[in-house]
């Protein structure tokens, strides 16, 4: 409001005079004042040094939110389809990774698309860093694509919409790689995770394998002392907070509140050790803090219709686990229409997907074992011991461990037979067997699990059922008596003006505004924080201030950590008191002696018609086959009495196949599938079939017995069950003595 009468040099000056002052006061204070004047000079300048991080983070906030489309991908990309453009324009696009100098993609091999989750956060996490998702997909020779947004939704733009808008992105990318052997391996990023398992589930023919890292698919799963998030519906009454907050936005909902409640999860990160961290370690973490925050504070919105549809289907009414999702065309989504692989990666460190969200789906679907194979799919899944939310897409290593694992063996991934598999990684050694058809520096190999393996993850319980399906009735009331009662006037009174009003005043952008070079006081800010650079004076790690700021900071986490505790605990506690109860369950309708409130798919007439069908069907083709099959159906039928399938099998497979008849992947892809339902449904006629399927001439079938051998014996030592069935093989062929490569891996086989 007053303009100073100095000139613009005058006041720089001045300014210079004032900071070369509080230097000199800093430095005389050093040395009159021993340890507590060392530390005391430390932490001013550290303050002012985090002060001017927080204003460059303000001023990269700005320029970030100014840019056409903004992301956080770390690889250069060309624009392939745009699908505001679109006949139902959403705010989607698809670009093309380009590779890093150095790194060569191959034609043949299968695309990846990386599609992130549009959750509050802008596009880019998946393609953060060079060690992320895209990264390791480039390094291992497959071409990238990725699958962002923009800030703003298209107005009226559905989920449907965006779905379709993603199948039309997958088409392009099939019509660009025509070479590609195998259909293209989608990644869906949390909340992304949902929305690509709706599209594989809708368009099976499109998808090749569907990758979903922490990604939450039954909404109510959970055990009891942890996951808290997933009692929010509940406590807020239903959805109609979300449709209040929408009408308050003029019909778009703020993706700053979403991030909001992650936060709210972790107080003691986000009101402390967040920021503590930095100012602590100012020096040589302000880089790392900016190029997070980039992205962490990055919001974008949603359409009303778009976030009341995601809190009603998914988040409260759980409809995508049991299959009770119709599209405007009335089309089913049922997940067990996915023909592709699903690869579900989660952690017992995330608390905001937990491993019993990510994987419920399955025994919310599927009654039994033979219901999985029945229906032709492929779940593999692997829980981390400790990474967290975050750290399941940005981590390096978990980069190079688990999804360069994925990528390295994502041809393998998709010719596994129909079942359920937990994915076991081992570092290799140098006496590992046959390092040269381990791809990396770990030995993947995938484990046989029964769904009562996932029971016990996911713990699931009719108590527990009954609670959220009273929490989706009550939902339902409040939603419709606040549209009937106070919708109306809320809208009445609501504009565009007000709206710009609340986003200027929301906590998500005044603490960017406040310590921006908006705000006058900020302005000197810089110029001293580059005097102190000059002139820093870093306390040394055994001064007992600096150790006494360690264990102060220490104290207010453990503090926190223990409100949230009981926070968490009181909610659950209030949760359980009212869902609980025998009354306001039998007043929404809910009846105690029922078996389950909700849809059990797995367990409906007309699926177990179906299943009893399917196995008539493939029972009639088990004496059916040629020497591919014989091969697979020999090495089926000998793998089944290991541990798993071990990655270097499958390498020396991929070798024995071209020696074959170069066939491609989905052809290979049908014949193991086909192989092994012969096995599982009758062993005994499928075993003795084999001689009919061999070539009469001995030589050929000696040939195909070695390479067979080769293959079994290309992992570590096989068991005594292993090596009994590859006697039993080898009696079936009626070949004369073996060369001597055989003998000596018979004699290891055997030992």
């Amino acid at each position: 409001m007053f303009k100073s009468k100095e000139s613009p040099e005058a006041e720089k000056s001045m300014t210079s005079r004032h900071t070369d002052n509080f230097m000199a006061d800093v430095t005389d204070a050093q040395k009159k004042w021993g340890a507590f004047g060392e530390y005391s000079v430390d932490a001013a300048q550290r303050t002012i040094l985090f002060w001017d991080l927080l204003r460059r983070r303000s001023e990269q906030y700005y320029a970030h939110k100014a840019e056409a489309i903004p992301n956080v991908l770390s690889f250069d990309s060309e624009l392939v389809l745009d699908a505001r453009t679109f006949a139902k324009p959403v705010n989607y696009l698809l670009v093309r990774i380009e590779p890093p100098s150095g790194i060569v993609t191959e034609s043949r091999k299968r695309p990846f698309v990386v599609v992130d989750p549009r959750a509050g956060h802008g596009p880019g996490i998946g393609g953060f860093k060079a060690d992320s998702e895209l990264g390791v997909a480039m390094r291992a020779g497959h071409p990238c694509y990725f699958v962002g947004f923009t800030p703003e939704p298209v107005p009226g733009q559905t989920i449907e919409d965006v779905m379709h808008a993603e199948a039309m992105f997958i088409e392009k990318v099939i019509e660009l790689h025509p070479e590609s052997e195998g259909k293209p391996c989608i990644v869906g990023n949390c909340q992304a995770g949902w929305a690509v398992m709706m599209l594989a589930a809708t368009r099976p023919e499109l998808c090749g394998p569907v990758i979903v890292p922490g990604s939450p698919l039954s909404y109510w799963a959970g055990i009891e002392g942890k996951s808290p998030m997933r009692y929010s519906g509940g406590m807020l009454g239903g959805s109609w907070l979300t449709a209040l907050t929408s009408d308050l936005g003029n019909g778009r909902f703020d993706g700053g509140h979403l991030v909001a409640n992650f936060e709210n999860l972790n107080p003691a990160n986000t009101l402390w050790s967040k920021q503590y961290d930095v100012w602590a370690n100012i020096d040589n973490s302000a880089e790392r803090y900016l190029e997070f925050e980039k992205w962490w504070g990055g919001h974008v919105n949603m359409n009303a219709e778009e976030i009341q549809w995601i809190v009603d289907n998914l988040f409260i009414g759980n409809r995508l686990a049991t299959a009770d999702l119709i599209t405007s065309a009335g089309k089913r989504i049922d997940l067990r229409q996915i023909r592709s692989p699903i690869i579900c990666f989660c952690s017992q460190g995330d608390n905001i997907t937990p491993p019993p969200q990510a994987l419920g789906w399955i025994v919310d679907l599927y009654a039994t074992d033979d219901d999985i194979r029945a229906c032709g799919q492929t779940i593999v899944y692997t829980v981390h011991d400790s990474v967290g939310h975050l750290g399941i897409f940005v981590s390096g290593n978990v980069a190079k461990k688990e999804h360069r694992e994925f990528a390295s063996n994502i041809d393998l991934i998709d010719v596994l037979p129909p079942g359920l598999y937990e994915a076991v990684m081992t570092p290799k050694t140098p006496n590992a067997a046959s390092p040269e058809l381990i791809s990396g520096d770990w030995i993947v190999r995938f484990e046989p699990r029964r769904l009562e393996d996932i029971r016990n993850i996911v713990q699931p319980s009719l108590d527990n059922e009954r609670r959220f399906a009273a929490v989706q009735r009550i939902s339902e009331i409040n939603l419709g008596f606040y549209r009937t009662f106070i919708q109306p006037f809320v809208k009445a009174f609501v504009n565009n003006h007000s709206n710009s009003w609340l986003e200027k005043l929301s906590p998500s952008e005044l603490r960017f505004k406040f310590f921006s070079e908006r705000n006058a006081l900020m302005l000197p800010v810089a110029q001293l924080a580059d005097q102190i650079r000059a002139q820093r004076h870093q306390a040394s790690e055994d001064n007992p201030f600096v150790q006494w700021q360690a264990a102060a900071s220490e104290s207010i986490v453990a503090a926190l950590d223990n409100w949230r505790d009981l926070r968490d605990a009181t909610v659950e506690k209030t949760f359980l008191a009212a869902y609980d109860s025998p009354l306001l369950q039998a007043m929404v309708g809910i009846r105690a002696t029922e078996e389950s409130p909700r849809r059990r798919p797995g367990h409906e007439p007309e699926w177990t018609a179906y299943i009893e069908e399917r196995i008539k069907e493939l029972k009639a083709n088990i004496t059916e086959g040629d020497t591919r099959d014989a091969a697979i159906r020999c090495l089926g039928y000998i793998g089944m009495g290991g541990r798993g399938v071990d990655e270097r099998a499958f390498n020396q497979l991929t070798q024995m196949r071209s020696r074959y008849g170069d066939i491609s992947i989905g052809e290979f892809k049908r014949i193991v599938r086909n192989q092994y339902f012969s096995l599982l449904l009758d062993e005994k006629a499928a075993i003795g079939a084999i001689p009919s399927m061999l070539p009469p001439d001995a030589e050929l079938r000696a040939k195909l017995l070695d390479d067979i051998r080769r293959t079994v014996g290309s992992a570590d030592d096989m068991n005594e069950e292993q090596g009994r069935r590859l006697s039993r093989i080898e009696a079936l062929f009626d070949v004369t003595p073996k060369s001597s490569t055989t003998k000596k891996r018979s004699r290891q086989v055997r030992a």
